[in-house]
């Protein structure tokens, strides 16, 4: 990218949502991704109940959601973050694009969020 110009893929605000199988799942992935500048904010939503197939049956499990708000610039390093602290052997990360939103909540997502490394 020549300089001076700004991709989308590095203003993009994401919300990010990945299932847990428990409070301490939930909270250990939520601080680990806030203290690293990895999401501005993770919001722990319990009570959920996942119905799905897995390795030929359905299953149903108890879990809770993370809902995490970051930037695409790092998405793929928070994938790798969350992979490194879950417990599942296939965790849902699934990132949305976040396409309208208050502006000063935006900027302020964006603002701490770290930026990602890249080359020049």
């Amino acid at each position: 990218m020549p300089r001076g110009l700004i991709s989308m893929s590095e203003i993009l605000p994401l919300v990010v949502l990945v299932t847990v199988p428990n409070r301490e799942v939930a909270e250990k992935i939520a601080k680990a991704l806030v203290e690293a500048r990895l999401a501005a904010c993770v919001n722990i939503v319990d009570g959920l109940k996942s119905i799905y197939w897995w390795q030929g049956k359905i299953e149903e499990d108890n879990e809770l959601l993370l809902i995490i708000k970051t930037r695409m610039e790092v998405f793929e390093e928070l994938v790798l973050k969350v992979r490194e602290l879950h417990p599942y052997t296939v965790p849902e990360i699934i990132g949305l694009p976040i396409i309208a939103g208050s502006k000063d909540y935006v900027d302020w997502l964006k603002s701490e969020v770290k930026r990602g490394v890249k080359s020049q």
